[in-house]
């Protein structure tokens, strides 16, 4: 199949024909060159459609990796025939990957937010692809940035808004990530449609669940889903535009009234 012919079968839209375009160059270089070759960072939707390419192809070797464990957005590392992703990853834990991280430091007095740092860091023309996740704190922001942009912050990322910035590289085993909230959640359902999920999930009823899917506030694995009565399955992600996002960690035995059991975890 030729490079076309592969995106105008797995791209959706003109976006995601370009994401996955690029993907595509990305991998052919590995292949080619026989050396390492990797994306911008990948939101979590972006990263389903590089994995469908992946799988088109024949799942060619590569690492996705966003710089310490559980990151959101990760780049997706296609590798040579000589290197194995333990192999990518340790190197890559040891700062000779192609993510690197920087430290910013503030007064925490001045109530920096994650809005803050993204736009002061987009502020410069700097393209999102280029920016993995930002774990802000009270006092500190750890940036995670692809390296040929680290340079160029740690001499213009000085502010955010008025507050004043102490911009400084630390090596990845440095990453504070915050600790992650969740709500585990049990109940029933009639049946594992979208719809029952998702009003389990954001303690809502079930005909306003179907509201937020049908008009496209409702994600099932990153993707938008339309229909309220997509099947569910365990492991499934969701999320709900303003509510949050859950995942369906149990799903399958009965209760006495023969609904199925749900446990599902809602992140805060």
């Amino acid at each position: 199949m030729t490079k076309t012919e592969q995106l105008d079968k797995l791209a959706r839209d003109g976006e995601e024909r370009l994401l996955l375009a690029r993907a595509l160059d990305k991998l052919e270089t590995a292949r080619r060159k026989n050396i390492p070759a990797a994306t911008g960072f990948l939101s979590p939707a972006e990263r389903v459609s590089v994995e469908n390419l992946i799988a088109a192809n024949g799942h060619p070797p590569h690492l996705f990796f966003g710089g310490y464990p559980g990151a959101e957005r990760t780049i997706c590392l296609f590798l040579p025939d000589w290197q194995e992703p333990e192999d990518a990853l340790t190197l890559a834990m040891a700062d000779e990957g192609p993510v690197k991280a920087l430290r910013c430091t503030y007064n925490a007095d001045g109530g920096i937010t994650h809005r803050d740092i993204l736009g002061a860091i987009l502020g410069q023309g700097i393209t999102r692809e280029k920016v993995g996740d930002l774990l802000v704190g009270p006092e500190s922001c750890d940036v995670l940035v692809l390296e040929e942009l680290a340079d160029y912050l740690l001499l213009h990322l000085d502010s955010a808004g008025r507050t004043r910035l102490k911009t400084g590289p630390i090596s990845l085993s440095q990453i504070s990530p915050p600790e992650v909230r969740i709500k585990t959640i049990r109940d029933t359902v009639a049946t594992p449609r979208l719809d029952a999920l998702v009003a389990c999930a954001f303690s809502t009823s079930r005909s306003k669940a179907a509201d937020f899917i049908s008009a496209g506030r409702v994600q099932l694995n990153h993707r938008e889903c339309t229909k309220a009565d997509k099947a569910v399955e365990e492991g499934d992600v969701l999320s709900c535009r303003g509510l949050g996002k859950a995942a369906v960690r149990e799903l399958g035995g009965r209760s006495k009234k023969g609904r199925i059991m749900v446990v599902l975890e809602r992140y805060l």
